[in-house]
């Protein structure tokens, strides 16, 4: 077993201006399926439209944003669950006084 809160763990920058990453469960816990990471996207700030060739999903625990898709606009707010099939265009965007906190989990192959 692992248990360890997740402000413990290092901020790394993580791809885009205003975005970090927290790698709270991956392989140096163990994991070898999924890994988890708290994303933080400060005030202000997006990240780019992009996808990914995994799917993955997130759960938004704090802030507020709007997630952008080809199919539209979604606001984000606490207690979100999103989930993002492969290949699908997004982006996030924090249009809210605070940081967007969103914990993401994805395949493991995926990861760093």
């Amino acid at each position: 077993m692992y248990l360890r809160d997740y402000l413990e763990v290092p901020a790394e920058p993580a791809g885009a201006d205003g975005l970090t990453a927290r790698w709270v469960i991956n392989a140096t816990q163990g994991a070898t399926n999924f890994a988890m990471c708290i994303y933080e996207l400060q005030p202000g700030k997006n990240t780019p439209f992009h996808q990914h060739e995994h799917e993955h999903q997130l759960f938004i625990f704090e802030g507020c944003g709007q997630l952008i898709t080809p199919q539209g606009v979604a606001e984000l707010r606490p207690g979100s669950a999103v989930f993002i099939p492969s290949g699908e265009q997004h982006q996030f965007i924090n249009n809210g006084e605070a940081a967007l906190r969103m914990v993401g989990i994805m395949p493991f192959a995926s990861t760093r």
